[in-house]
């Protein structure tokens, strides 16, 4: 009796933990159901692949379903990828659940025999992150619901026999890819961001009206066979409107009121400067016309217009009233490789407009308008103590290190006072906007992360590799400096301007200043804190408690898990993975430079996590 009553207190603890690690039975029971529509309700399944109530998803690992890693109790992916399905999806069964629906974030059923029509109570599988749908034989109308799949990534409904217009697509503003093509759909296509979207197809269609990718971001092979589509790209010029105009909105009206406002101030400001400049004309003494003004002496200056800025603080540190020598210094201006900027002269960076985006430790960044369209970004460098002839030198041999995730300057001015370099701007901003900035509603979710460190880490791989016989790190390596082009890829800027990373420990920074080697460790350790932004979402500096401390301690309490962006498990990211990614970051930003890792070893590593997360998302059995 003794035994029986002390192996009895373990029952409760047995039972506790049984549930914890158990899907739901109305969640077990709906999957069933799910599962028995999918195969044509033929009869019980094959008892090898699970999916029965008498049985666990997670704890007997039902084929094709993949549990989180911590509780082992909630469904994220259900993959059945060319297994020989011929039922119907059952989207009432799957999305009804609250514990399926708030988990699930992959369903992959492509390559099977599934046909008819998607129900509209897929809107509530509000967690799918990517939906492959791609080679079945699914009809009808995609219901309007599917537009409310705002957490939507990746979306294949290609190779089916869809029919009617497309749902408000367009309004799912994360979705980075679209696949429709070879189905029988109709009306326009939706409003898509094309800006963020990275693959998409509607050709072989019935879609009709103008082509919304104005821009040309995909080729015309990506639209033909819809007999109704027109647009530049397709060589067939659109009809004109028929639209009736519906005048001027309330909005519409204030924006323009606010344009003729701010108009009427700068008119009259101008004209309040150039009535003082002539009154202090008068007394004014006449300047020596072979003096040229210094930059010190312009120190303070402050422009009443920030778009004049740049010219104000070059010009009249450069610019003789001698015009002999302002054409000399013009000329200098030293255009690279890049046909962009074939014939820019100095003089129309002088001229164009520009516009201050931020001042750093190390310099000052514009944006400059030219009358023909085109936007670049200047960055004006201070307190580099280098001669003008090394800055050369450097500038050309970075012209010769090319790689697609480094942005190279396009053009380069140099003088005793003076160092400009040309970028092409780029309107998507930077990682550290992204990821700390007004995000405007854009998601950054786990895969983006993932690949933008991946991406990072080979071209700082280039082009460590490519120079390091010339002892040029990046030198300042942090996620301001990470551009992000028009397709959302990274791109490392700024490389080779300075020669150590302001965020290395101070015990550090000496050691960093004195050897080329240091420098390369130094961007090891910047870097590093890259991926800890990535991981962690926060700031590096936060109100006095610097990110990489923070970051050591956590983990020392073993508390791990609190480190990671609360949004990376709202979308169902690998917490393997991430940890994974962690070691890496910690391993990079280790104090002691000699312990870490080499550029090559990091890209490894990621490109290591990397696969492994693709193998869980590319279409598997």
């Amino acid at each position: 009796m003794e035994k029986i009553s002390i192996w009895l207190l373990f029952v409760p603890l047995f039972l506790v933990i049984h549930v914890a690690d158990s899907v739901d039975d109305a969640a077990r029971d709906s999957l069933v159901t799910f599962f028995t529509g999918l195969s044509n309700n033929n009869g019980s399944p094959d008892p090898n692949i699970g999916w029965n109530s008498s049985s666990d998803p997670c704890r007997d690992k039902w084929k094709g379903v993949d549990c989180d890693t911590k509780t082992n109790s909630l469904v994220k992916k259900i993959v059945f990828y060319n297994s020989g399905l011929s039922g119907f999806l059952n989207a009432t069964a799957l999305c009804n659940v609250g514990s399926i629906a708030a988990s699930l974030n992959l369903l992959n059923l492509s390559l099977n025999s599934i046909g008819g029509e998607i129900q509209a109570d897929i809107a509530n599988c509000k967690q799918l992150t990517r939906l492959f749908l791609g080679g079945n034989q699914f009809t009808g109308k995609l219901p309007d619901s599917m537009a409310m799949l705002g957490n939507l990534i990746q979306l294949d409904i290609s190779n089916n026999r869809f029919g009617g217009d497309l749902p408000g697509l367009g309004r799912i503003s994360g979705l980075q890819m679209f696949l429709a093509q070879n189905n029988q759909l109709t009306g326009e296509i939706p409003d898509f961001d094309f800006s963020n979207l990275d693959q998409f197809n509607v050709s072989n269609n019935n879609f009709q009206g103008p082509i919304p990718d104005v821009n040309h971001k995909f080729p015309a092979n990506c639209y033909l066979d819809n007999p109704g589509l027109c647009g530049e790209i397709l060589q067939k010029t659109c009809p004109p409107s028929k639209k009736k105009s519906k005048g001027l909105s309330n909005k519409d009206i204030l924006m323009f009121s606010g344009y003729i406002a701010l108009g009427l101030v700068i008119v009259g400001l101008i004209v309040f400067r150039l009535t003082r400049k002539k009154v202090q004309s008068v007394d004014a003494p006449a300047p020596s016309p072979n003096k040229v003004a210094s930059v010190d002496d312009f120190a303070d200056t402050k422009p009443s217009f920030t778009s004049a800025e740049l010219k104000t603080d070059v010009s009249k540190s450069e610019f003789s009233i001698n015009s002999t020598e302002s054409v000399m210094v013009s000329s200098s201006l030293v255009v690279l490789t890049s046909p962009t900027v074939s014939d820019l002269k100095f003089e129309d960076l002088l001229r164009a407009p520009a516009e201050l985006l931020g001042r750093g430790k190390h310099g000052t960044l514009y944006r400059v308008i030219f009358e023909n369209g085109m936007v670049l970004a200047v960055k004006r460098i201070k307190g580099w103590t280098i001669s003008t002839d090394e800055f050369k030198q450097r500038m050309l041999r970075l012209d010769q290190s090319k790689h697609p995730n480094v942005l190279p300057p396009l053009a380069f001015y140099c003088s005793k006072h003076e160092k400009l370099l040309v970028y092409e701007y780029q309107l998507n901003g930077s990682l550290f906007t992204l990821l700390h900035g007004n995000r405007s509603g854009r998601r950054f979710e786990w895969a983006s992360r993932l690949s933008v460190a991946a991406k990072i880490a080979e071209g700082l791989a280039f082009m460590h590799h490519e120079l390091d016989g010339d002892g040029i790190p990046h030198g300042n390596l942090k996620s301001s400096n990470i551009m992000l082009k028009s397709n959302m890829e990274p791109c490392i800027s700024e490389y080779g301007l300075m020669a150590m990373d302001p965020l290395e420990p101070s015990s550090m920074q000496q050691q960093t200043k004195d050897t080329a080697t240091s420098g390369f460790k130094a961007d090891i350790y910047g870097l590093g804190v890259i991926l800890l932004e990535l991981l962690t979402g926060k700031l590096v500096q936060n109100d006095g408690v610097d990110l990489t401390s923070w970051v050591q301690s956590v983990v020392r309490e073993e508390w791990t898990v609190e480190v990671f962006d609360k949004a990376l498990f709202s979308e169902g990211a690998s917490e393997e993975e991430m940890l994974n990614l962690l070691q890496v970051a910690i391993k990079c930003a280790n104090q002691a430079p000699e312990s870490r890792p080499s550029i090559n070893q990091v890209v490894t590593m990621i490109n290591a996590i990397k696969e492994e997360e693709e193998k869980s998302l590319v279409h598997q059995p």
